[in-house]
């Protein structure tokens, strides 16, 4: 339930042995755990432990003072709350996935069947969708588009037998 999953409907958050030190809970990873509940209009968060950790106590002195600066924003901005409403199809898309996307023209791109213009083509409309998808808060879909930017862009470059100086003044044109 850390960051990363987009779970707006997530009323309740239980966190068993929370007073157990260790990597998943760490202060960061407890707020960002409590921060799945922050989300909906009614969240509530119950740590099970049978005794306040330091991190569990800077978690949650952390969390009640983001909710003080949010409220107080809200009061002065005249914003009342709302829970996000999203249907469970909006949250299973019909789309292919970003991973099934670049696994077909990876293929495509593999058998060093694309021209030089046509990759770089392709590379700019990648980066279009990774800004996009990064808009859209689609973080996972981002970084699969991401890694595959820079396997195309190594493939360009191993293209391109232009000498140094020329790259260099193409890229800075």
């Amino acid at each position: 339930l850390r960051e990363g999953l987009d779970l707006p409907e997530v009323s309740l958050v239980a966190i068993l042995d929370a007073d157990k030190e260790g990597f998943l809970r760490s202060e960061t990873s407890l707020i960002q755990t409590i921060g799945r509940a922050a989300r909906h209009l009614h969240g509530k968060v119950i740590m099970y432990a049978d005794k306040i950790t330091d991190s569990m106590r800077r978690a949650i002195d952390e969390t009640n003072r983001r909710r003080t600066i949010q409220e107080t924003y809200n009061q002065e901005h005249g914003i009342e709350p709302a829970s996000i409403v999203k249907a469970v199809r909006d949250l299973i898309s019909n789309e292919p996935s970003a991973h099934a996307l670049a696994e077909a023209r990876e293929a495509y791109v593999a058998g060093g069947k694309m021209p030089k213009d046509e990759l770089a083509r392709l590379i700019r409309d990648l980066e279009k969708d990774m800004k996009q998808a990064a808009k859209d808060l689609e973080f996972e879909k981002a970084a699969l588009l991401r890694d595959q930017i820079i396997e195309l862009r190594q493939q360009l470059e191993a293209k391109d037998t232009r000498p140094e100086w020329e790259k260099l003044r193409d890229t800075a044109a």
